[in-house]
């Protein structure tokens, strides 16, 4: 009888650097391009090959030049399934879920209108009860 012992794979240096660029990556597309440039001007300051290489890096995947349109949604328009039910079921599903989206923003909106407001009228009387003393 043998028992079965789970083997322990180390994560090679490879997938952690490269987890990490992908990391680096993504940090800096949230900042959008002048985080890039940025990063680019410090890779030249720090070691001119890397500037050079973050410099190749956004020609080649068009950060340079705001091609890439990162972050912004696309509708989808699904096709199709050729079951009519299906279909006019998968429609109401995503009309509802559109139409409570809607409403769930617009109640986050009266959210911080009011927060705002009272955090205003805090303010307010604070500086009426200084002028007051």
């Amino acid at each position: 009888m043998t028992t079965a012992t789970p083997v322990l794979r180390p994560i090679s240096t490879g997938q952690r650097l490269g987890d990490v660029l992908m990391r680096a990556r993504d940090w800096l597309d949230a900042r959008g391009r002048p985080a890039w440039i940025v990063a680019m001007i410090l890779g030249f300051i720090a070691f001119w090959p890397l500037g050079l290489a973050l410099l190749t890096y956004m020609i080649w995947s068009k950060r340079m030049f705001g091609c890439s349109k990162r972050g912004t949604f696309t509708p989808h328009v699904a096709q199709s399934t050729g079951n009519t039910a299906f279909d006019a079921y998968r429609a109401e599903t995503l009309k509802r879920l559109e139409d409570e989206h809607r409403e769930f923003m617009d109640f986050l909106a009266k959210l911080r209108e009011a927060k705002d407001k009272s955090e205003f009228d805090q303010f307010m009387d604070k500086r009426t009860a200084k002028a007051d003393a």
